[in-house]
């Protein structure tokens, strides 16, 4: 049908089948048998004809629209083809959402690129609607966000549930009536991540439903910079488990306390991806792994 597709396209560009036949260098019986098999295919009628005038019925508007869809699907194929017939590797496309960057993606890339050392990885990161557009868009080949995404166009995998840990200082003294409790957090110093992000708004929602108002201090983007200022500003954060690793709290000298209401804010870490078939065929292949390649675990 890619044929098929390629000489409709043409004659609709060329608004006729003269001068298709001689851009395409086919006869013209040769083009109406082509487009003739095509309706027989579709079962409806591609052109109707007003007086020289060749016009688009509804179906032949929507097989243009998909025609030229196809076009650049075949010219990306063969662009990732000759790539990788050139240097031997396959560039892959990640986009990340903010909080996945610095909590999922750099043990992800670590795995994917032992399981598959031929990708050249591209990363690029943005807030979870700018990467889900990014992916519906073919910008991106796959991405991971912090949330899970119901798009007819894209495919939603989720990874792994998070939620959120109260993080301070081991040496400072946050209350003197023992084992602390979600209301606790009531004029606590905080250093919080930036409005907007998936985990501060569950943060707000944490507030907002325990009717809490903490002291917050600073509005950073970076989980990093959030550890190392704590001691600094005598402060406490909320960050998500899955970045919370034994090391870094001990390398920044911090513990967590757990509170039962935390683990209210659950977040489905997933990967999404838009139809594989549009996708070049080892990054194809990849995604059709995908589900084993998962089940070995990253983190």
């Amino acid at each position: 049908m890619l044929e098929e597709m390629q000489v409709f396209a043409a004659i609709v560009e060329q608004s006729s089948m003269n001068k298709a036949s001689a851009v395409l260098n086919l006869s013209q019986p040769a083009l109406s048998r082509k487009i003739a098999k095509l309706e027989e295919e579709l079962g409806a009628q591609l052109f109707r004809r007003i007086g020289k005038r060749l016009e688009l019925t509804r179906v032949g508007q929507i097989t243009y629209d998909y025609a030229l869809e196809l076009r650049k699907l075949h010219r990306r194929y063969i662009t990732a083809v000759s790539e990788h017939k050139e240097s031997g590797r396959t560039p892959l496309t990640i986009g990340a959402s903010l909080t996945t960057l610095q909590t999922t993606l750099p043990d992800f890339i670590q795995s994917l690129t032992a399981a598959h050392p031929e990708f050249d990885i591209k990363a690029i990161t943005g807030k979870t609607h700018e990467i889900v557009t990014l992916v519906r868009d073919r910008k991106a080949d796959i991405g991971i966000v912090a949330s899970m995404i119901e798009d007819t166009q894209l495919t939603c995998v989720p990874l792994f549930e998070d939620h959120l840990l109260l993080v301070l200082p081991r040496n400072q003294v946050v209350t003197d009536r023992g084992k602390l409790t979600i209301q606790d957090l009531n004029d606590m110093p905080m250093i919080l991540f930036s409005k907007g992000t998936w985990y501060r708004i569950l943060t707000d929602e944490l507030f907002h439903k325990y009717e809490l108002q903490p002291d917050v201090r600073m509005e950073i983007d970076s989980f990093e910079a959030i550890l190392r200022l704590l001691h600094t500003c005598r402060a406490a954060t909320l960050l998500p488990k899955s970045y919370l690793r034994t090391q870094l709290l001990d390398d920044n000298d911090l513990a967590v306390i757990p509170l039962a209401e935390l683990e209210e804010t659950k977040r489905t870490t997933s990967l999404i991806h838009a139809d594989s078939a549009s996708a070049g065929p080892v990054v194809r292949r990849w995604l059709e792994e995908l589900p084993r390649f998962l089940s070995g675990g990253y983190t």
